[in-house]
């Protein structure tokens, strides 16, 4: 997942530092994937802007940013991203337009401009319990679509989807786990209890 500045956390566990990798420890992060077509579309997207994370990280709105958690402790995270998705309830989502971070963060997004509450509220629940954590900056619902890349690139993102729109119905979320390879692969699926409400 990406890592802009906006979503890094500050010291992982309470009053502790990040565990160095090792064999049982596991980099995870929870997401709400962009369905078809505008998943694929948006990665498409970001791979003719040179990004080269376009093929290892799923389009998708982070929810818990790369969190690193010992392999013994993921039955019980799953088990705590079961209770969040059972207490909510689908929502729609419009992206609409472009921003970005920099000078911050040299990201270029997609802007989540309808379900940007709705998105607060499910990430505030994630990050509670095993998973809790602090955010060094507000939390900012979004879609990247250009990385680490030169200011021309940058650029052109911006420019290029500035009239990007779509509207979807989310059915819940994704827990990530990102592999030896480098690749972000979805680990589980956690479907919101509820029904759509005014699509």
């Amino acid at each position: 997942m990406d890592v802009p500045a906006d979503l890094q956390y500050t010291a992982a566990r309470s009053g502790g530092s990040w565990e160095l990798p090792g064999p049982d420890v596991r980099t995870i992060g929870v997401a709400i994937p962009i369905p078809d077509p505008y998943g694929p579309e948006l990665r498409r997207w970001r791979e003719s802007f040179g990004d080269p994370q376009a093929r290892s990280i799923p389009t998708h709105i982070t929810l818990l940013p790369p969190t690193p958690v010992g392999a013994a402790e993921l039955a019980a995270l799953e088990e705590h991203l079961t209770g969040v998705a059972e207490g909510g309830e689908p929502f729609l989502i419009r992206l609409r337009g472009t921003g970005t971070f920099r000078p911050v963060s040299p990201v270029v997004f997609v802007a989540v401009a309808e379900g940007i509450g709705a998105c607060e509220q499910v990430q505030g629940k994630v990050r509670t319990g095993p998973l809790h954590r602090e955010l060094q900056y507000p939390y900012h619902p979004h879609v990247t679509v250009a990385h680490h890349l030169d200011e021309a690139h940058l650029d052109r993102a911006y420019r290029e989807l500035a009239g990007y729109e779509a509207r979807f119905a989310t059915w819940g979320f994704s827990l990530y786990e990102h592999g030896d390879d480098g690749v972000w692969r979805p680990r589980r699926d956690f479907a919101f209890g509820g029904t759509v409400r005014g699509w």
